[in-house]
């Protein structure tokens, strides 16, 4: 996975703790997931959009 290994990724998350601290890890990645999840559903949005105009023409 792009060259990242164990140790990288704990340093990251080590890292990232120490930045947010461990109270607002949860709040972040609740965040998060509510951002992938309107892009996800924006897109598809977009796809249905796309398939509707070429039925209609």
């Amino acid at each position: 996975m792009f060259g990242i290994g164990l140790p990288e990724l704990l340093l990251i998350i080590l890292i990232i703790v120490l930045i947010f601290g461990a109270s607002r890890l949860p709040e972040l990645g609740r965040g998060l997931g509510e951002g992938i999840k309107n892009f996800k559903k924006a897109i598809k949005s977009e796809e249905n959009e796309e398939v509707q105009d070429e039925k209609n023409s």
